[in-house]
């Protein structure tokens, strides 16, 4: 890493010589010289936007999913250098391409078992998210290993690093005694993260929902639902992003964690319902008991690739959100939530039909919301 030296000189000094000026003046004036270890490319300068800098280098893990595209975006609009390991195939990136100015946003790919790959995914790094997810699991990437054994792995890479910004996404409903194996290795993923780097900064978000999302857009495609009475505090995407990103911003929020939930709970039946109406289609729910929910997920998880549903997404999607009135949120973080009502025709738009596509959204009926 090269060091950059930098030289300071009184502002009232430099206005006054030239080119033309003698040694024995440049020599009178006072210089302080400053060793930092610090590469050039990082050093924030510029007016904002694309083409400066903002003194971040982050490297995203998991940049490729979901969150990460509002994340890596972002960050590229404050100028950040950004590292984005990937597995994937190089024409899945092309979207991220254009989120930074040329050459701040670097492709490298990695193996998430190897833990010198890690290391030098973040060796030129000040901040590290980990977004590494999947809703499903595969016989070479558990759960176990998705949720547990890599956020560990990144975790310890940081501290040896000595990068003192890690931001972690878990979820809201972790929870160790959950009947979702997503959710209860979520939790044990939480307690190794913060275990191996104790100031890293835990985001639980709700259920996200956004353009692409498989919340909003998994129930538009079939209202089939569990019977169960539950609620739900959506979070949009583009808060959960904004989050993180004040997250780095702000030095105070090193070791918290953070509940991201929108502004209101809805009954999962009222939530589906408002879906529909918003887009504009005939509400015809399906609700099944929980055990013949799983049958009929059993028979979709044993599609090879990007399954519909499986019997552990049946029980993610059927647990009540949980409350945190103790854990700082979007507002404690400079944010706005917004609510379903404001952004959901983003979402189900592209679910209307033709003669529908510009119906005004205040000719369709807010959501219940409920308390509890």
């Amino acid at each position: 890493m090269a060091a950059a030296v930098l030289v300071s000189r009184p502002a009232s000094v430099l206005p006054r010589f030239s080119s033309s000026c003698s040694p024995v003046v440049l020599s009178a004036i006072p210089l302080t010289v400053q060793q930092r270890k610090v590469h050039h490319a990082v050093i924030p300068r510029g007016k904002g936007g694309r083409s400066s800098s903002s003194g971040v280098a982050a490297t995203v893990f998991g940049a490729t999913g979901f969150l990460g595209r509002y994340v890596v975006n972002r960050l590229g609009r404050m100028g950040s250098q950004i590292v984005v390991p990937h597995r994937c195939d190089q024409y899945d990136l092309m979207y991220l391409r254009p989120m930074g100015d040329l050459g701040q946003i670097i492709f490298m790919e990695w193996d998430a078992r190897n833990k010198d790959s890690i290391r030098e995914a973040l060796a030129h790094s000040n901040v590290v998210i980990n977004l590494v997810g999947r809703e499903w699991e595969t016989k070479n990437y558990p759960f176990e290993d998705t949720y547990v054994s890599i956020p560990q792995q990144i975790a310890k890479a940081t501290r040896e690093a000595g990068i003192t910004k890690l931001i972690h996404v878990s979820h809201l409903n972790a929870d160790i005694r959950s009947p979702s194996k997503y959710l209860r290795n979520k939790a044990v993923g939480e307690m190794a993260v913060r275990e191996e780097f104790p100031d890293a900064i835990i985001m639980k978000p709700a259920e996200m929902f956004g353009r692409e999302d498989r919340f909003f857009n998994h129930f538009a495609s079939d209202p089939v639902y569990s019977t169960d009475s539950l609620c739900f505090c959506s979070s949009q995407v583009v808060d959960v992003a904004k989050a993180i990103i004040n997250a780095i911003k702000d030095p105070d929020a090193n070791g918290k964690t953070y509940a991201l939930v929108g502004p209101n709970r809805y009954l999962l039946h009222d939530l589906v319902e408002y879906v529909y109406a918003v887009a504009h289609r005939p509400f015809v729910p399906y609700p099944l008991p929980r055990p013949l929910y799983h049958l009929v997920a059993s028979f979709f998880a044993m599609n090879p690739f990007e399954p519909w549903t499986t019997p552990d997404k049946v029980d993610r999607f059927h647990t009540t959100d949980m409350k945190y009135p103790g854990l700082p949120g979007l507002e404690d973080l400079g944010i706005v939530p917004a609510s379903v009502e404001q952004k959901a025709i983003e979402v189900l738009r592209r679910h209307r039909r033709f003669r529908f596509l510009e119906a005004e959204l205040a000719d369709t009926k807010p959501a219940k919301t409920v308390n509890y």
